[in-house]
């Protein structure tokens, strides 16, 4: 059985809160876009095996969100069998698109499907939630608010395809922690989902990535990647999640050549497809 886990981007990205559990309180706008990875499993009498193929992973194997997904499930559905998982990689990894989430929770939809365990969309939210705060969001897959860690999602109507999409990732590794130890908490926000119910041309000057201003301290490379998206023509770009991947929203088709000589990958989404 094969499944395409897709990537996310966030549109806007708020730190309301300090959580008492460590954690913090977000608010943002999950939006899933059409750029895949590809996973593979299929019943093993060879025991388990997971092989890998495409970017390159780094990590111990039980790191892998693919590996714990079935772990667990297999603790309380011991009948699943032994597997073999191939795992494609074409999101970048540490990029802020949630590939790794994504490979997660779909492998546990898949694990769902294939062997017939009749567990509920909202119990493997809960299933994914244990894998991480934003790996909920792969499940039902769909445009929406999110709050608390990640999880407590608003179902929105919002349809970015008529619109063309520039992703650059520079290949930069962003710290996690540093983006939260230099964060600012914000005060009386307006919720990320009534901003994106405005025109798109309202976004610049109110969707808000909080993590941009610590971010771009460290790696200004970043920032000169956005202002270049927006001298091109952009009318909304942002960073999504903590960095490091960049991206503009067009109102057509994406321009061309706009950073020459760089070793950037960049990827385009046009009419709804993405192109490498």
């Amino acid at each position: 059985m094969v499944v395409f886990p897709n990537a996310k981007i966030n549109l806007g990205l708020r730190v309301v809160a300090k959580r008492s559990d460590g954690y913090h309180d977000l608010d943002t706008v999950f939006y899933p876009i059409p750029f895949y990875d590809i996973l593979e499993v299929i019943q093993s009498n060879d025991g388990f095996e997971f092989t890998f193929s495409g970017k390159e992973i780094k990590g111990e194997l039980t790191a892998n969100l693919c590996f714990k997904a079935y772990q667990l499930l297999k603790n309380d559905f011991p009948t699943i069998p032994q597997i073999k998982i191939h795992l494609h990689k074409n999101i970048p990894m540490g990029a802020g698109l949630g590939g790794g989430s994504s490979d997660g929770a779909f492998m546990l939809k898949l694990l769902n499907e294939k062997f017939q365990l009749g567990i509920s969309d909202h119990s493997l939210e809960q299933y994914a939630l244990q894998l991480g705060s934003d790996c909920p969001f792969f499940i039902s897959n769909k445009a929406c608010g999110a709050k608390g860690r990640g999880e407590v999602f608003e179902s929105i109507e919002l349809d970015l395809t008529n619109k063309s999409f520039l992703l650059i990732n520079p290949g930069l590794h962003v710290s996690t922690a540093a983006a939260f130890s230099n964060i600012n908490i914000a005060n009386n926000v307006t919720p990320c989902t009534s901003i994106v119910k405005q025109p798109i041309n309202t976004w610049k000057e109110t969707l808000i990535n909080d993590f941009e201003q610590s971010v771009f301290e460290i790696h200004p490379l970043l920032k000169e990647i956005k202002e270049k998206l927006y001298a091109a023509g952009a009318i909304y770009a942002s960073m999504t999640g903590t960095g490091s991947s960049i991206y503009g929203i067009f109102e057509e088709s994406v321009p061309e050549n706009i950073f020459p000589g760089n070793s950037f990958e960049i990827i385009k989404i046009i009419n709804g497809k993405a192109i490498i």
